[in-house]
């Protein structure tokens, strides 16, 4: 008989992770420390959430694994736009796992052509690209536009530029923070790849000025969420389409976060009357069930692709395009986007009455909302864990703002208890 040892270093200290995280056999342990734990032992530390273990969702409401509920004021970065466990989409998603979820795209299947023709309907468009993450779509519209730059533009080959806005947030894929200037996604990453030029965010000037006969496209978030849910000035997203239009360049616009509901319009761009070339969408058009994304344009654009050129195993399965049909007709009965409209206007003017109180300023549309705490009081860090103390879940950015996007189902009488718990948070900063 052989006996084998176990040389690796953290042998023991894994082992004993894990016995403390599923104790002895019958005896799991279920305590929130345990389940975080084995998620530091064995996941890569690429985030740093809060310390609360959810293991149940309802509506605006989770629940973790010691059956303390919390308001969900983040909503997976609007991808649970329609709330946790929507019976809607469950019974979507339930009815296709009982039928078939997966083909790849070198077969058609029954879901996928109701649904890209509704979601090119809801869009006004002609055709539709379907992806799985957000990142894939802002990939795939990088592509696109520069298939149609050297295509149907006539630019010479490999020269292709894209415009983007400084503060940008459109994924963490090598190409994407190449253009990004946040140094947290971007250092020790490089080489970077070329082609983008980058302009201050809300600037049609400085936009124009950095189009010449190379470039392809302007891509650019029509509120910018991981900066802080930055709004633009009223007439910015207006120039940037007759600049665009008069200079023969794409507009895409990047409605991942702002999309499908989350401003109290189906997008973004809606509410200043812009229509874009490109939508790039994700995050609520899989209903927080499975990822779905899609690049939403007329044929004239998206019709410069050819077989073979770009594609996705998951792309377009009959699972995704299931629940994404769903999506799709909740949001075509224009309800979400209404309570997202009403709602919002009584969310923000709540929170504008903190103004003074430990807030610095307000900023955001519809049910989304930014908001810039007194550094010297807190970091948005703290004031996000206090949050978590009192049974609120939102998210920080950028060292002392903090961001809310509950789901769109989210009663007014939930956003006015969140409102007073930040209002005692922020109290209860001051007087330490």
């Amino acid at each position: 008989m052989s006996t084998h040892t176990n040389t690796r270093p953290d042998a023991n200290r894994a082992d004993q992770t894990k016995d403390a995280a599923l104790g002895t056999p019958g005896q799991a342990s279920t305590t929130p420390a345990a389940f975080i734990a084995l998620e530091e032992e064995h996941a890569a530390h690429n985030y740093h959430p809060l310390p609360v273990v959810v293991a149940t969702g309802d509506g605006a409401w989770v629940t973790d694994v010691d059956g303390k509920r919390y308001l969900d004021c983040l909503a997976a970065y609007s991808a649970v736009n329609f709330g946790h466990s929507n019976p809607v989409l469950l019974d979507a998603a339930r009815a296709q796992l009982g039928r078939i979820t997966l083909t790849s795209r070198a077969f058609h299947n029954d879901q996928l052509g109701p649904f890209v023709t509704a979601l090119a309907e809801l869009a006004h468009k002609d055709m539709v690209l379907p992806m799985n993450t957000g990142a894939e779509a802002v990939e795939s519209g990088i592509k696109v536009a520069r298939a149609w730059g050297y295509r149907v533009k006539g630019v010479a080959p490999d020269q292709a530029n894209i415009i983007v806005a400084g503060g940008n947030f459109h994924g963490r894929t090598t190409t994407i923070i190449s253009f990004s200037d946040d140094e947290s996604a971007r250092a020790g990453f490089g080489p970077f790849t070329p082609g983008f030029r980058t302009v201050p965010f809300g600037d049609a000037e400085a936009l124009e000025a950095a189009i010449d006969e190379n470039t392809v496209a302007v891509l650019l978030e029509p509120i910018q969420g991981e900066a802080g849910i930055v709004v633009p000035p009223a007439g910015y997203l207006p120039a940037v389409r007759e600049i665009t239009t008069r200079r023969n360049v794409l507009f895409i616009a990047d409605e991942i976060q702002s999309g499908l509901g989350r401003t109290g319009a189906t997008f973004a761009c809606d509410l200043v009357g812009v229509v874009p070339d490109l939508y790039l969408l994700g995050k609520a058009l899989g209903g927080g069930i499975v990822p779905v994304s899609a690049v939403v344009g007329n044929r004239d654009v998206l019709g410069v692709l050819h077989p073979g050129e770009h594609g996705s195993t998951f792309g377009g399965n009959p699972l995704a395009a299931a629940v994404g049909s769903a999506v799709v007709r909740m949001l075509a009965t224009g309800e979400y986007q209404e309570r997202a409209r009403v709602l919002g206007a009584h969310l923000h003017e709540a929170l504008n009455g903190l103004v003074g109180r430990g807030v610095v300023a307000v900023r955001g549309a519809g049910l989304w909302a930014g908001i810039d705490i007194d550094p010297s009081l807190a970091s948005g860090r703290a004031v996000c864990e206090a949050l978590m103390v009192r049974g609120v879940l939102a998210k920080d950015t950028h060292g002392s703002t903090i961001r809310l996007a509950p789901p769109l189902c989210v009663s007014e009488a939930d956003l006015d208890w969140a409102v007073a718990q930040l209002a005692t948070v922020l109290d209860e900063f001051a007087a330490a």
